[in-house]
């Protein structure tokens, strides 16, 4: 099973421990499924995890352990043209989904419009509570 999951989700497991982020997180590294990231997600990651409302909340070793153990995941080079998101920042999400064959896109961002997409592709659009209780 391979699966995208949004940067948000990311963010999540480092600052709620024991969350439906963190328990999505913790089942990838007991290889229970695959991730599906790419270049520019990692970059976002790191750029996201300096934003000053994280800064006092965020551990940077932690950040780097997450963007290093991630490097075990798929990580995608190149992401293809696809139709553009609600938020066009999230487009590079589903771009993922579709070049990375995902079953599921895990996004815990109400407003950006992906969720209520419901689907992707392939790929099943979920929260991260609802992945958590109904895939894993």
């Amino acid at each position: 099973m391979r699966v995208v999951l949004d940067t948000n989700v990311f963010l999540s497991a480092l600052i709620s421990p024991l969350g439906p982020s963190d328990t999505i997180y913790r089942a990838w590294r007991a290889a229970r499924f695959e991730i599906v990231t790419s270049v520019t997600q990692l970059d976002e990651l790191t750029r996201a995890s300096r934003y000053p409302r994280f800064k006092t909340i965020l551990q940077p070793h932690r950040v780097g352990a997450m963007v290093n153990n991630l490097q075990r995941a798929l990580v995608l080079d190149r992401l293809p043209p696809v139709e553009e998101a609600d938020d066009p920042f999230d487009t590079f999400l589903l771009a993922m989904a579709v070049a990375g064959e995902a079953d599921y896109l895990v996004t815990g961002d109400f407003r950006a419009g992906l969720l209520q997409r419901g689907h992707f592709g392939r790929a099943r659009i979920l929260t991260p509570s609802a992945f958590r209780d109904e895939v894993l």
